[in-house]
């Protein structure tokens, strides 16, 4: 008896480890795309590349890994869980070698691609383990890691990204995955049991849905990462592949729903518990990498600070994330989860809300509530919003829909941000126009400002005190309309994560969690 309890304690602490492993390796995937964006101007000096080439970097590794993500449900049932896992995590770690080890922008960006698409699975295989591997009652763990990981990577990726270019260079954005990843495969293979893989399937590959499915996940990816920049549709290559992307759309969807052995099965978008928190993650992801790609622009650009300052206010959001996740798996437990969803985006609204009223000296304080509010309310939802989404299917659906989950959460951020680089264009130019037709010569506040600015110039002995001084009032023109598009940007996010409450509503409560698979 005794020796049956030992080796069951046993076998659950190597269960646990091997899933740590997991989430390392989740973790590395999701670091990888923010701790590069914030240091992408040093790649660009070290590859001597254009601004416009270098975007090429994220958007290769961003488009390969949404074709990757929900490839892995087939993958998985052809492999098994543990097998997915370490081939992903192999291919992930030699490509970022590969990427340090570049000579050229092309050769860089090729391996990108690679890195992306390789390490892809870690995420939704990772997820598919918190519900098949554990038993259902106590799943609940592993799904507070795999929420804290997907939510806190995306607020600390900049900041982290900053420091390792600042104190060593950026080949070190790629090397620092080497040790973790080595650790990762080594720990999993030791303590992920095997699963039976049906390798039969990769011969029933149906080769026209993946290739439609690459060029239309692909070109959809790349037509909102670039649309915002050429105009949308006044661009003729924008029109083109939105041509082609909806052509493969279309090829797509039809073999998916009607192939005995779907690449994709999108028929479990009919679970109305599925669909439904598929929608609130994209809410969340649009919330989540908007929010990150926002507020670094909002202090750099009108507050004027460093990568470190920036860092520091970031880190708010991703602290009360890490509070907010125990918190959120207890909650879960013990209330509706329904009720903590709500809870979660209401406290996400209110801090996005609270965002929403910047001026041009908010600092560390104005900012504090605010982040913490986000970064609670974005964790207080995602481990329910898992839970609801995943945690009533089969076992064997549970792959295929962590792929559709994960990859709904990540275009919701991809869209989000190409929406909101778009609003924030229209935003400024309004501003900026209102305010200059505000800013007449003859008003005595436009007087009264002009006079003692070039007296100051004068006092200060600058060449062209009078066009100083007007340069400074249209320098506070730009000043004050970038501070009101952002304001407006964030109240935009409030209003989303407010209407996605509706949708709380047709949520189901979960009868019962899905068994652990037989392993």
């Amino acid at each position: 008896m005794v020796n049956a309890i030992r080796q069951k304690a046993s076998s659950e602490l190597a269960l646990n480890i091997g899933f740590f492993a997991m989430v390392i390796g989740m973790f590395m995937a999701i670091l990888d795309i923010q701790i590069v964006a914030s240091s992408i101007s040093e790649i660009q000096a070290g590859v001597s590349a254009s601004q416009e080439e270098i975007a090429w970097i994220q958007t290769g590794y961003l488009v390969a890994e949404v074709v990757g993500i929900p490839l892995s449900g087939f993958l998985n049932r052809a492999f098994g869980i543990r097998k997915l896992f370490i081939m992903s995590a192999v291919g992930f770690v030699s490509s970022s070698i590969l990427c340090a080890l570049s000579w050229d922008l092309d050769s860089l960006i090729f391996f990108r691609v690679i890195q992306g698409f390789t390490g892809a699975a870690m995420v939704p295989t990772t997820m598919a383990a918190s519900f098949t591997l554990f038993p259902a009652g106590r799943s609940m763990t592993q799904q507070v890691m795999i929420g804290m990981v997907a939510t806190l990577a995306p607020s600390i990726g900049p900041t982290l990204g900053g420091w390792i270019t600042q104190h060593m260079s950026w080949h070190w954005l790629f090397l620092v995955n080497i040790v973790p990843g080595i650790a990762a495969i080594t720990l999993v293979f030791l303590f992920i049991p095997k699963q039976k893989g049906e390798s039969a399937l990769l011969r029933r590959l149906d080769v026209t849905a993946l290739v439609s499915m690459a060029l239309f996940l692909g070109l959809f990816e790349w037509i909102i990462d670039e649309g915002p920049g050429d105009s949308w549709f006044q661009s003729s290559a924008i029109v083109k592949a939105s041509i082609v992307c909806a052509i493969a759309a279309a090829i797509f969807f039809r073999r998916a729903l009607t192939s005995p052995v779907p690449l994709v099965d999108l028929r479990v978008f009919k679970d109305r518990n599925f669909a439904s928190g598929a929608l609130i993650a994209s809410v969340m992801g649009f919330g989540l990498y908007g929010s990150v790609f926002l507020l670094p622009l909002y202090l750099g650009q009108v507050r004027g600070y460093s990568s470190l300052q920036i860092g520091e206010i970031m880190s708010v959001a991703g602290f009360a994330m890490f509070i907010g996740g125990p918190i959120s798996g207890a909650m879960t437990k013990r209330y509706d989860p329904r009720f903590v969803v709500a809870v979660g985006l209401a406290l996400a609204a209110m801090g996005t809300w609270l965002n929403g009223h910047l001026t041009a000296e908010s600092g560390f304080r104005e900012l504090f509530w605010p982040q913490a509010l986000r970064g609670a309310g974005l964790i207080l939802t995602m481990v329910p919003t898992t839970n609801l989404a995943l945690g009533t299917l089969p076992p064997d659906r549970v792959a295929n829909a962590s792929g559709l989950f994960t990859v709904c959460r990540n275009l919701g951020g991809a869209i989000g941000i190409a929406v909101l680089t778009t609003m924030m264009i229209s935003f400024n130019q309004m501003h900026q126009q209102q305010i200059a037709n505000g800013l007449s010569l003859s008003r005595p506040e436009v007087q009264s400002f002009l006079s003692n600015m070039t007296a100051r110039m004068q006092a200060a002995g600058v060449p062209d005190p009078e066009g100083s001084a007007l340069a400074q009032l249209v320098y506070r023109t730009k000043l004050e309309a970038a501070v009101m598009t952002y304001n407006n940007l964030f109240l935009t996010m409030s209003m989303s994560f407010a209407l996605v409450l509706l949708v709380v509503i047709m949520l189901d409560k979960p009868k019962t969690a899905a068994p652990a698979a037989a392993h």
